[in-house]
């Protein structure tokens, strides 16, 4: 009987005390130059961004809803692997994103990792 109330208590413990490693990137975030912000939420089982703000004037051919980043998993602790878009050319990454304290960031390599870029994000509140 014990053992069964072990179970339970921890069961319950875990479920209320382990988010989900998904749930630290969901929301908006601002690109270090403030030129952008990026939505994160859940598609399917798996992680995407889309383009939530630009700021008025901004060189590029980036438009308000186009997805930044896909199918992005988990790859360890606050980090995730995917695809990534360079909205100016069109050129698609291997992506990679990971949050250390308040900071995301994120990277993309092409050309096997001959081309990458890099950026780091701020949570919009």
């Amino acid at each position: 009987m014990n053992v069964v109330r072990l179970r339970l208590a921890l069961t319950a413990f875990l479920m209320t005390t382990s988010p989900s490693l998904a749930d630290d990137v969901l929301g908006t975030w601002s690109r270090d130059n403030g030129a952008v912000h990026v939505k994160f939420d859940t598609c399917g089982d798996a992680i995407c961004g889309n383009i939530a703000w630009l700021k008025p004037g901004a060189n590029t051919k980036a438009k308000v809803g186009q997805r930044l980043f896909y199918d992005m998993r988990p790859d360890g602790t606050n980090s995730w692997t995917g695809r990534a878009v360079n909205p100016d050319n069109g050129s698609i990454y291997s992506g990679k994103m990971a949050i250390e304290g308040s900071t995301l960031s994120t990277s993309g390599c092409i050309i096997g990792g001959l081309i990458c870029k890099s950026a780091n994000w701020r949570r919009v509140p």
